[in-house]
């Protein structure tokens, strides 16, 4: 016998649990299905973002920052603590228990809101029919008038470098190492492979990331990107930019990774391999193209601006669909389409989306790079500020980095913010919030921002814009 549903999630990820949320607050009936297995087999909602991704990855790069910290930052505090030492078992634990609450909380969401729950594979049938089959095998009919697909995406496998989820291993196989490499080897420059490099390097692995591109950070703001690049190198990790991998393979307890750069062939050894060359759209078993629902040559899901396939009553979001592969914006499209099939009017602004990597110091940026905003036909102007003249910043002996407005010269709308530096990824929702409501340089000049606090960095990034800046050199105007 069939069940009937207003509304049927494919996906419990970030953008399939509030979509099912929000629908169900909304007074429709909704299931939300969901195939995420921890690596001990337990299901959990949340998707890569919660267990193997985000979450975990935060907290380690929190645990691995402070053990940086005790043993090169508190003696300037006047703090002695001896040798410090750490316990990864007990920081995996912490990790590992984290991600478990906030699954358990969504748990616990759903049925504050009345969403149906289910663990196990949901399967396209056409006509909104869905074949739900459980963990242990029982398969079940749900019918839907609406049918969401956001089944997320999964981490591209080098065919030069595949898995063996031991010596070469995902984003998530990078999350669970049970000792510390001492040869780290990273593929991939990105946020990702950044971010893992950071992690294992603060604990003492000597870590060498290889990215094929010339250029560190491309999507960010170029002056950001190289003062990244400078405070990252001397913290240790050695990032070697127009590095091409031709292979790499396991040989006894070492992977030797072949590549070439600059036009020389090179070797190197690792005792662990990461590959993190990106994410690629994850619809496996979804039923998809074989019902209709079309795809795009990069195995997308194609959607109009209302998230609708070209199959009546299936729609798509989150990493699925392509663009910024995020959760917060999946989690903003999984809210708006929800919204739009309860028949409210709501859109995602696609040109106010943050992004971040959590080094430290810290990277995020919203908007256009100088270099984007030049290259889309803008006559730019831009400011910076220093944490170098931060009182806070240097309380916290935390005071390197800086912060970049770019801005039009015609109508002083601000059109991206790009930063490096403490709290970096909070820092970041003022300019968010700036691109939101179109301000302008003038709008932010005249906001007061709290005294010592690291957001005066900002302020006097936009005061800068216009020569004004009090506590930096403002540049000679033309």
């Amino acid at each position: 016998m069939s069940e009937n549903y207003d509304v049927i999630v494919i996906g419990g990820g970030p953008a399939g649990y509030p979509a099912a949320i929000r629908a169900a607050q909304l007074g429709l009936k909704t299931v939300c299905i969901d195939a995420w297995l921890n690596k001990d087999q337990s299901p959990a909602f949340g998707g890569t973002c919660l267990n193997a991704g985000c979450i975990p990855s935060k907290a380690l790069l929190e645990s691995s920052e402070l053990v940086h910290r005790a043993q090169h930052e508190f003696e300037k505090h006047g703090i002695s603590t001896g040798e410090v030492a750490f316990d990864l078992a007990k920081m995996q634990a912490r990790k590992t228990k984290i991600s478990r609450d906030l699954t358990g909380g969504i748990k616990a969401l759903f049925q504050a809101n009345k969403v149906t729950g289910l663990f196990g594979f949901g399967k396209l049938l056409g006509d909104g029919k869905v074949e739900f089959k459980g963990h242990d095998g029982k398969t079940q009919e749900l019918v839907g008038k609406h049918v969401i697909i956001a089944t997320g995406s999964a981490p591209v496998n080098l065919k030069i470098a595949a898995f063996d989820n031991d010596k070469i291993v995902d984003s998530w196989g990078a999350l669970d190492f049970t000792e510390v490499p001492k040869r780290l080897g990273v593929i991939g420059a990105g946020v990702i492979g950044t971010e893992l490099g950071s992690v294992w390097a603060r604990l003492g692995a000597k870590t060498v990331i290889i990215e094929a591109l010339p250029t560190f950070l491309p999507m960010v703001d170029q002056a950001i990107a190289k003062e990244t690049l400078k405070h990252l190198t001397k913290q240790g990790l050695d990032i070697r930019l127009g590095a091409k991998v031709a292979g790499a393979k396991v040989e006894g307890d070492a992977v030797v990774v072949e590549y070439e750069q600059g036009g020389e062939k090179k070797t190197e050894t690792f005792d662990k391999l990461v590959v993190a060359v990106g994410r690629k759209p994850y619809t496996d078993g979804v039923n998809a193209k074989e019902i209709g629902v079309a795809f795009d040559e990069r195995g997308f899901v194609k959607v109009d601006g209302h998230y609708k396939t070209n199959v009546s009553g299936v729609y798509a979001i989150g990493d699925v669909i392509g663009g910024a592969m995020l959760a917060h914006k999946a989690i903003e499209e999984g809210v708006a389409l929800a919204e739009q099939i309860a028949g409210h009017h709501t859109q995602v602004n696609y040109n106010a989306i943050p992004s971040v990597i959590y080094t430290a110091p810290e990277v995020s940026w919203v908007g256009l790079s100088e270099e984007q905003a030049k290259a889309a036909g803008f006559e730019v102007k831009t400011g910076t500020g220093s944490f170098v003249s931060s009182g806070r910043a240097k309380a916290m002996e935390q005071a390197a980095g800086t912060v970049k407005v770019i801005a039009d010269v015609k109508t002083d709308r601000i059109l991206g913010v790009h930063m490096v530096g403490p709290f970096a990824s909070e820092l970041i929702a003022e300019s968010v919030l700036a691109l939101e409501y179109s301000a302008t340089v003038e709008d932010l000049a005249l906001t007061m921002h709290g005294h010592p606090t690291l957001a005066e960095t900002f302020h006097d990034a936009i005061l800068s814009v216009d020569g004004r800046a009090i506590h930096g050199i403002n540049k000679p105007r033309k």
